[in-house]
């Protein structure tokens, strides 16, 4: 599990959210959370009092250890600052996702801070459709047997091992960008087939350690895919790897990923494979 981890906030509806479900997570690990009060330079100062005194409030709730800390500036720039100074391990944001974009923890900075932060981001919608549970119970892996979804299939597994969860693991056949209509089609036939290799070598690395796991190979759209098999087997999280600073990749990252960090109805744990994968 995690030590130490870092919950940016501005005092919005979604970052109290997001500061919630990290006090509960917190608390019941008896782990330390920073949480640090992002404002941006263009903020006025009492406008910026108010929001992090509303903020606030959600600490005196949290029964662990608290740094509370406040920052001025550009808001990823500050974030990934302190989690690098800090030790931070983990960092929980919140998101408006399907509301619109927010004045400062969604859109670019949450998408910024995913792709560069050295540690996994944990991302929490605001929205009152959203699982927020813990401890987790039922993990999700989409992976499509990259490195980087092979890093967020290792640290599902701890965090399973941990709370004693099932792990699904999950690949998506995207046909549409294939331009495959039918199932006869050859080139959905080698699909097919590299999606089951994929999710089975995963449920064997599952088992080996003692996990229970579950393997399902789906069709469509990935991120709706992944999301209606999150709704379907009612997943406390998701863990998806992601490329970081070195590009986009096909499956896990890029649209698919921003999608389901903005309309999951569960915490999205995206993880990023270290640089010598």
């Amino acid at each position: 599990m995690f030590e130490r981890i870092l919950v940016p906030t501005d005092g919005s509806g979604p970052a109290n959210a997001a500061l919630e479900f990290a006090g509960e997570i917190a608390g019941r690990e008896q782990i330390t959370a920073h949480v640090l009060h992002v404002v941006d330079s263009d903020t006025k100062t009492d406008d910026a009092d108010e929001l992090l005194d509303e903020s606030r409030e959600w600490i005196t709730n949290i029964d662990a250890t608290v740094i509370d800390e406040r920052r001025t500036g550009e808001p990823q720039n500050a974030i990934l600052e302190y989690a690098a100074d800090n030790g931070i391990d983990a960092i929980v944001m919140g998101t408006h996702g399907r509301r619109g974009i927010g004045r400062l923890l969604v859109g670019s900075v949450t998408e910024s801070v995913v792709r560069n932060a050295d540690v996994p981001v944990l991302v929490v919608r605001g929205a009152s459709e959203v699982r927020r549970r813990y401890p987790f119970e039922t993990i999700l892996v989409p992976s499509d047997g990259s490195v980087h979804a092979e890093a967020a299939l290792e640290r599902a597994l701890a965090l399973a091992e941990h709370h004693d969860a099932t792990v699904h693991v999950l690949s998506v056949v995207d046909v549409t960008p294939a331009g495959i209509e039918e199932r006869a089609d050859l080139r959905l036939e080698r699909l097919e087939s590299y999606a089951n290799r994929v999710v089975d070598d995963a449920v064997a690395a599952a088992e080996e350690a003692g996990i229970d796991a579950v393997s399902a190979v789906e069709y469509g759209s990935t991120d709706q895919r992944i999301r209606s098999y999150a709704d379907e087997v009612d997943a406390d999280l998701v863990v998806m790897g992601t490329h970081g600073r070195s590009g986009l990749d096909r499956l896990l990252l890029g649209s698919a990923t921003e999608r389901m960090l903005r309309t999951a109805t569960t915490p999205v744990l995206t993880v990023r494979a270290s640089a010598d994968n």
